[in-house]
């Protein structure tokens, strides 16, 4: 009993723990937004600190502060056997705020905070795929304050310390109501349980919520930014990879009846007791760009970033308790790193009013083979427009808007451990069945989830900026 539930609660963290591509946030800008989040050769004044720190050298006001809120509404589709399950998600809503000022012509300094990394997604409680993910809320907020040195009219290179925290919060079934009803038929059978005992049909028997912290990490974001000519611009940024840890996320079941209780809650109950820790990556981000004027009213920009998710080999877990270091886990999941290609283009209509429009492709670091439906990661095609108006010279309100269409992944698989399945053929075991009559049940120790995904998402942003 010791061993299943230590594996349960493994499970669990895993699913908690482990994000994919979708956690990384590519809008935190509305102004960029609408030049699909274009930025590392950009002069961007105090935005530049998030796309490239060395932008900011190239500041020509005393002042410039600007804040962006953004609200992500997404749907996820994953078609099992036919049918399809989408999500009920609530709206996400990265923010971004900057402030940097002027210390000498050349020298400027800043603060930022920002949310590079989040998501939330809510697949509901009793879809096929719950064993795996119910629901999960994962935030990291980073503050950033940064430094940037024009050495020369045309060259400037700046660097920002990341102070970063987050949390994750996420709920999933425990065992799954086939093999459940499994066992009820079997226990049944075997006269300890009464004929016509009810079966749970596509209810999830048994969940667990898991909330965890993760401890304060810091690290860089560094650039550097030339003018090859007036009109030309080339930038290149790095940010470092941080190691996001929780140190004692804490687990709490819930049951679907009082028959899920009185089946399960003998092994589950104890996994309200249960502590662990886990580490999840926040990658590093190597960003290369290049912007034209070919005219004066008319911006554009290119920028390529690849994202180190290669490091994200494997997932360990830990518990805290001695008496369960035998059932540590260490979880391959063999991300590969992924780039995002951005094309932007604005374009100043009057003094005063501004349009752009863009496009974004963002490929998957996620290996089908070990797909899970946390964040369904696949190639994304991002078209994006955007406008800002300035009613006086020094304040700009600005609109974006960008369309996520996911390209769709199909045969996509995870493997889980059927915890339940697993103790059933102990129990059976023991009390004499033979081993071909156990197989004929069902009863296996791990089974495969596999679907068809797809996704989609509206993205609008608004901003204000003020600087003098």
């Amino acid at each position: 009993m010791k061993k299943f539930i230590c594996s349960a609660l493994a499970a669990a963290s895993v699913c908690g723990t482990a994000y994919a591509e979708g956690y990384q946030i590519n809008s935190l800008s509305a102004k960029q937004i609408g030049m699909g989040h274009t930025g590392v050769a950009l002069k961007l004044g105090a935005e530049s600190m998030f796309f490239n720190p060395a932008g900011m050298g190239f500041m020509d006001k005393t002042l410039d502060l600007s804040g962006s809120l953004t609200g992500i509404m997404p749907t996820a589709t994953a078609t099992v056997n036919g049918k399809d399950y989408k999500t009920d998600n609530g709206i996400s809503t990265p923010i971004g705020v900057h402030a940097a000022f002027s210390i000498y012509d050349n020298l400027k300094a800043g603060i930022s905070f920002y949310t590079p990394y989040g998501s939330s997604i809510n697949w509901t409680d009793n879809w096929p795929g719950a064993v795996l993910n119910q629901n999960v809320n994962l935030k990291v907020f980073t503050i950033q304050p940064t430094v940037a040195w024009a050495i020369t009219p045309k060259l400037s290179v700046g660097a920002g310390a990341m102070i970063s925290w987050g949390s994750v919060d996420l709920n999933k079934g425990l065992v799954t109501a086939e093999t459940t009803d499994r066992t009820i038929a079997a226990l049944t059978a075997l006269g300890q349980l009464p004929a016509g005992t009810p079966g749970f049909g596509s209810t999830t028997p048994a969940s667990v919520n898991l909330k965890g912290q993760a401890e304060m990490t810091v690290g860089f974001n560094v650039g550097a930014m030339y003018d090859i000519t007036d009109g030309l611009t080339v930038g290149a940024s790095f940010r470092s990879r941080m190691p996001m840890k929780v140190k004692a996320g804490d687990a709490t079941v819930s049951y679907a009846n009082d028959l899920s209780q009185n089946l399960l809650g003998e092994s589950l109950d104890l996994l309200n007791k249960a502590n662990f820790k886990a580490e999840m990556p926040c990658p590093w981000v190597l960003g290369l760009g290049v912007s034209y004027k070919p005219i004066d009213r008319l911006t554009l920009a290119f920028d390529a970033r690849l994202t180190g998710w290669h490091t994200y080999r494997q997932l360990d877990i830990e518990f805290l308790s001695e008496q369960l270091a035998d059932y540590n886990q260490h979880i391959e999941k063999k991300y590969k790193n992924s780039w995002c290609y951005s094309l932007g283009a604005e374009f100043a209509v009057t003094n005063r009013f501004d349009v752009r429009a863009g496009l974004m492709v963002d490929t998957s670091p996620v290996n089908k083979n070990y797909y899970n439906p946390e964040t369904p990661g696949m190639t994304k095609v991002e078209p994006t427009v955007g406008l800002s108006f300035r009613p006086i010279s020094s304040l700009s309100i600005d609109l974006g808007f960008m369309y996520v269409a996911g390209m769709g992944v199909d045969n996509a698989s995870c493997e889980y451990a059927d915890l339940l399945g697993g103790q059933m053929i102990k129990k059976l075991t023991a009390a004499g069945l033979p081993q071909q009559q156990i197989e004929a049940l069902g009863f296996k120790p791990s089974g495969t989830f596999t679907a068809d995904y797809k996704l989609h998402a509206f993205i609008p942003s608004i901003g204000v900026s003020y600087s003098f």
